[in-house]
């Protein structure tokens, strides 16, 4: 059983290229796979290995500057969810687009797992998912409202156009594992509200803490690994990314006739050219000869 570990943390880092080499040395080393982000703003990441692996490429990051306070989550695998290891440069660790968002200076009230379903019952509060369309699709909390964004830094502008809507209320937000959410809290601070609360450690946290008899979450929460999704304890959801688009496609869809493994689903049946399509298809095809190998074929991933 490998570990999966993810995390970020924000942090100033005046020259984040200088950190890439050490960081990757070591999760090389210790057969570390996935992806970490660096920024001038902190770390985002999810990787995966053995315990110790896992423990070695944590280290390494709990030794860069302002990251001994690292916070991180844990679930498993027992296959390895990623075909490498990356680390990237990046603008923002999470991008919004918004150059006077800074987590660094004050965020919302952090809210446990355990205190979260009196929260969001609470007629005075509005829940709102600040994650991507294709994510709340499989999976959001009770009575949770659906930006139906594309893209985070597509928040900020849902958010002006919504506001009047939730006047004096209280406004609760929520992501997958809390980093969206700590941007999201303090692009609404500085403008004007005060009364905004954030589930602390996101979904993951929730769905590893509470126990399913007592949840208010609703389907399968998407991971940005080979497990797709997971439901509560963290067990694997059973989902497959598109081959095309990399949108999940449920059980239901996988038996929807425009589905092809690796070619199309439902969803974007209609969104690419002939030529495209068997572009994929030979894809696939090299994929799955590669796995009857034991190789990994690093070509995967789709249109987007």
């Amino acid at each position: 059983m490998l570990t999966v570990a993810a995390l970020y943390h924000f942090t100033r880092f005046p020259d984040p290229a200088a950190l890439k080499p050490g960081l990757l040395d070591v999760c090389t080393a210790n057969g570390v796979r996935g992806s970490l982000l660096l920024a001038p703003e902190g770390i985002n990441g999810t990787i995966a290995g053995t315990r110790q692996g896992i423990d070695a490429a944590l280290a390494a990051v709990r030794a860069l500057p302002g990251c001994a306070g690292l916070e991180w989550k844990e679930s498993f695998a027992e296959t390895m969810p990623f075909g490498r290891m990356k680390v990237k440069l990046k603008r923002e660790i999470v991008t919004m687009g918004q150059p006077d968002v800074d987590p660094l200076a004050r965020v919302g009230h952090y809210v446990a797992p355990r205190d979260w379903n009196a929260l969001i019952r609470d007629p005075d509060t509005v829940v709102i998912d600040t994650r991507n369309d294709y994510e709340v699709a499989i999976g959001t909390f009770q009575g949770a409202v659906d930006p139906g964004t594309k893209a985070f830094g597509e928040f900020p502008a849902w958010w002006q156009a919504n506001r009047e809507r939730f006047a004096g209320k209280r406004i609760a937000m929520f992501c997958t594992g809390g980093i969206r959410c700590e941007k999201s809290t303090n692009y609404l601070l500085g403008q004007g509200l005060n009364q905004v609360y954030h589930l602390k450690g996101g979904i993951l946290k929730y769905l590893e803490e509470v126990r399913e008899a007592e949840s208010l979450w609703q389907g399968q929460c998407f991971v940005f690994d080979d497990r797709v999704s997971v439901g509560h304890g963290l067990q694997p959801g059973g989902l497959k990314i598109c081959g095309a688009c990399r949108r999940p496609v449920t059980a239901e869809g996988q038996a929807d006739p425009d589905y092809e493994d690796g070619v199309c689903c439902p969803a974007c049946v209609g969104e690419y050219t002939s030529a495209d399509r068997e572009r994929f298809r030979e894809r696939h095809r090299q994929m799955l000869l590669a796995a009857k190998r034991g190789t990994q074929h690093l070509g995967g991933g789709g249109a987007l």
